[in-house]
């Protein structure tokens, strides 16, 4: 949409119907003050409960560890106390504009009705949690994250549904979310062919290249010819590594299993998205019921889900949401596009200029869909970007 709007003819081709990938199952929540990376100080700690507890809130599959340790050695790399800062600005600077760059689309699209404002609430049930998150919150002052600190007698108030088992909570007052991701992600695709873009569904396993470029575009259902000022978008989440490398990239991408249980008739609505910050889902009220969406499975596309792991985030929902009714549950997995500083891939190819990449955003695909978005739009028409997308380049690493 926002190379619509900079003048192109847009062709999107997608293996999926709009909003059916990693977006339909996401908690809905635009985290315009997520600034704290996925691998942090304390990190390197963590690997061993990561390899032997597969209900962790990280985890790691035994049989993908030959294939994810170079991913693996770059996360903890990136766990670096000097690294971790400079993630954390970055991501600052790239989340802080998420819904103000969504809303011209969303405006376009009729949409705006599906944002809600209010915040978002960190809780816990022990002590030695909430103290255990003080470095977190640490990183988030310095960068000018607001939230305030609440004591346990104020925290139904904020949340009347929670359990007296809730010692401490934290208030993030500048989120967002949105009630149904797939409706937001029909909306624009439908706004974006009423604008004349064009919307292919189909798979994409690779191109002809010559000297200067993508030649040809193939799919399993034919393919697409491309002119020589034509540009190539690659912005196909979890499967975007092979055709960056085609076409001059390689990136250490590689996928975080993200479940989530849908309760279409939870008897109870929530005020804002909740984090249960012991064990790291998020519930959030949406238009078809109540989502309990996270935590992180490291184990590639290709194994099959861990059930258990939806389970799990239930058996924590029901313990601090007295009441919850679960009939109904539905259960689902999806694949997060996960580098491992946890910084999206947004710029150039370094080998073809008219080649671009924006995948990689991890756990703020929703929140920096349409950051990301403008920012190639300026690129693709040599403006300055309206952020520094040095952190973001390709080639980083």
């Amino acid at each position: 949409m926002y190379l619509q709007r900079a003048g192109f003819h847009v062709r999107l081709i997608d293996r999926d119907a709009p909003g059916k990938g990693a977006s339909y199952g996401n908690a809905g929540v635009i985290a315009v003050s997520s600034v704290e990376p996925v691998a942090t100080v304390g990190t390197l700690r963590q690997v061993p409960r990561m390899l032997l507890d597969d209900l962790a809130p990280l985890s790691i599959r035994w049989p993908y560890m030959p294939r994810l340790t170079p991913w693996l050695l770059r996360f903890l790399a990136a766990s670096r106390p000097q690294r971790v800062e400079e993630i954390s600005i970055a991501l600052r600077e790239i989340c802080q504009p998420a819904l103000d760059a969504y809303l011209p689309l969303m405006e376009m699209a009729g949409s705006t009705s599906l944002v809600r404002r209010g915040g978002w609430l960190t809780v816990y049930e022990s002590d030695e949690a909430f103290a255990a998150a003080s470095e977190s919150l640490a990183l988030k002052r310095r960068r000018g994250v607001n939230f305030d600190v609440l004591p346990a007698e104020e925290v139904r108030q904020m949340e009347p549904r929670l359990a007296p088992t809730i010692r401490h909570a934290v208030h993030f007052s500048d989120y967002s979310w949105v009630t149904s991701p797939l409706a937001l992600s029909q909306s624009l695709a439908e706004a974006f062919q009423r604008q004349g873009g064009e919307l292919r569904q189909a798979t994409v396993n690779g191109f002809d290249v010559g000297a200067s470029g993508p030649e040809r575009i193939n799919s399993d259902v034919g393919a697409f010819e491309l002119e020589p000022d034509d540009l190539v978008v690659i912005a196909a989440g979890a499967h975007s590594k092979p055709l960056a490398a085609q076409l001059g990239a390689k990136v250490p991408l590689d996928t975080e299993r993200g479940y989530h249980v849908m309760l279409p008739d939870p008897g109870l609505d929530l005020r804002m998205p909740v984090c249960h910050g012991e064990s790291g889902f998020v519930s959030t009220t949406m238009d078809d019921g109540l989502r309990l969406a996270g935590t992180v499975e490291l184990g590639g596309l290709a194994a099959p889900p861990n059930w258990r792991r939806a389970d799990v985030i239930l058996q924590h929902a029901k313990r601090i949401l007295p009441g919850l009714n679960d009939g109904g549950a539905e259960r689902w997995m999806g694949f997060r596009p996960s580098m491992p500083d946890s910084l999206p891939v947004i710029g150039a190819s370094p080998r073809f200029r008219n080649v671009f990449l924006a995948f990689g955003h991890g756990h703020l695909g929703l929140t920096l869909a349409a950051v990301s978005g403008r920012m190639i739009a300026e690129m693709a028409t040599g403006r300055p970007t309206s952020i520094n997308a040095a952190p973001y380049k390709p080639d980083r690493f």
